[in-house]
């Protein structure tokens, strides 16, 4: 894993891979290569040292150490690496040296290569999100039947099932997932604009170097955009609230995971969630990395929003903090994903202890459903008076809620005996559990249909 050790547990392997030093400065000098290439086919530069600044452009040439000093000398990566290409160029072929970098200004480099990189991880996180997705619309119909504990402030309230649980989960992923890929889709632009967003250097070949620049990169054209940062800040604030709502799912099974809970359990292995000094531990880890990523993402995505605010055609410290954030975030939003997958393929459930659970309440949570049923028959405060005195007398005595109840002719004398022994039979209190549960599975187009 090409990652610090300080950032092991904030990101994975293809994502530190990917904004590892040599990965970054190899898209900026796939910049550079492209932008010799797109001038030459428009005529600006000589074909030949279009061909020898191409291949120069190679990572392994170059001493990056050095870069990284000068690029914080320089306050810009553009600057430094522009001059150690035209050298490397110098060397193969003195007068192709001076096309390097042609026409273009350092924030080009910085901003191009920031959206290859985007390019490059969208995969990365299309991979796992599809995974999620795949696993929790399996776990929904797997256990469209199992009844479990609804829990509203951490407290038991009356029964759901896992399914429809599984499905708000899944339908949280998929929508952060469709938000996230069309800022993406928007986010894939090339920057070329030169000194100041005109490209006046290139005279009439302007627009025609563009077009052809993106070209070569596969990304789409754009006219000049670098003050106005909306297109990052789209696509910074979709993998914040991705990471949220895995983080919401990390949540939940770490929950529900306790071992007095002990409803559902990820997925373990040799080094993975044992304890440095406790040898019965489970721990949550896969949701705990998720839970970590959620924690940095908010400031992360405020950091950036605040960094929107960019002076007329070149910003003065707004672009320069923005490179960390956006890899910190994507890659927080990839760590997430990640653990998510690997939690929701392998999640296991004891639908017993759900049932064991729920009956452990004595009934409790059935008192809006008694109160709902003898309201319709002595108004709702009346109702709700009895069953919360009767609440309280089940909780003291131990009784379940319908013993309880059995025994107040105030109620018997409105309820029918069959209704109070079917009073706590979980499946007759589900409502539209199933009708919700259903609908948040649908394919795009038939929820387009419904609305």
């Amino acid at each position: 894993m090409p990652a610090r050790l300080i950032d092991a547990l904030a990101t994975t392997a293809p994502l530190a891979e990917l904004f590892s030093d040599r990965s970054v400065l190899q898209a900026m000098l796939e910049f550079e290569a492209a932008l010799a290439q797109a001038e030459a086919k428009a005529g600006v530069i000589p074909r030949p040292a279009a061909k020898v600044i191409a291949d120069a452009a190679r990572a392994g040439g170059f001493d990056i150490s050095a870069l990284a000093y000068d690029t914080f000398r320089a306050g810009t990566p553009g600057i430094p690496i522009s001059k150690a290409l035209a050298e490397a160029v110098r060397k193969a072929d003195k007068s192709a040296a001076s096309f390097v970098h042609w026409g273009a200004t350092s924030q080009d480099v910085a901003d191009t290569a920031l959206a290859l990189l985007l390019k490059r991880a969208l995969p990365i996180l299309r991979k796992d999100l599809a995974r999620i997705e795949g696993a929790l619309q399996m776990l929904s119909e797997d256990h469209k039947n199992t009844v479990m504990l609804g829990r509203t402030l951490l407290q038991p309230a009356p029964p759901i099932t896992l399914g429809l649980k599984a499905a708000g989960w899944f339908a949280g992923v998929r929508r952060g997932r469709e938000a996230l890929e069309a800022a993406f889709a928007d986010a894939l632009v090339i920057q070329f604009g030169g000194a100041s967003g005109t490209l006046a250097s290139l005279g009439k070949y302007g627009p025609a170097v563009a077009r052809a620049l993106a070209e070569e990169l596969g990304l789409q054209p754009a006219v000049p955009w670098h003050t106005q940062r909306d297109r990052l800040a789209r696509l910074v604030c979709s993998c914040g609230v991705l990471v949220g709502t895995l983080g919401k799912l990390a949540r939940d099974i770490s929950l529900l995971m306790q071992n007095e809970v002990a409803e559902a359990e990820e997925p373990g292995g040799a080094g993975r969630g044992g304890s440095s000094t406790m040898p019965h531990k489970r721990n949550p880890i896969a949701c705990s990395l998720t839970l970590a990523a959620a924690a940095r993402a908010p400031g992360q995505v405020a950091a950036f929003l605040a960094a929107m605010i960019q002076e007329h055609e070149r910003g003065v410290g707004g672009w320069q903090s923005e490179w960390p954030i956006v890899a910190s975030v994507v890659q927080a939003t990839g760590v997430a994903a990640e653990s998510m997958a690997e939690v929701a393929e392998g999640l296991s459930v004891d639908a017993k202890r759900m049932l064991a659970n729920l009956e452990a309440t004595q009934g409790a949570v059935f008192a809006e459903r008694a109160a709902m049923l003898l309201a319709s028959r002595i108004g709702r405060p009346a109702a709700h008076q009895l069953i919360e005195k009767a609440a309280r007398e089940s909780a003291r005595s131990g009784r379940h809620l319908a013993e309880v109840l059995a025994k107040l002719p105030e109620v018997t004398k409105h309820l029918p005996p069959a209704m109070l022994r079917d009073l706590e039979l979980p499946e007759r209190y589900l409502g539209s559990a199933e009708e919700f549960r259903a609908a948040q599975l649908l394919p795009a187009k038939n929820r387009k249909r419904r609305k």
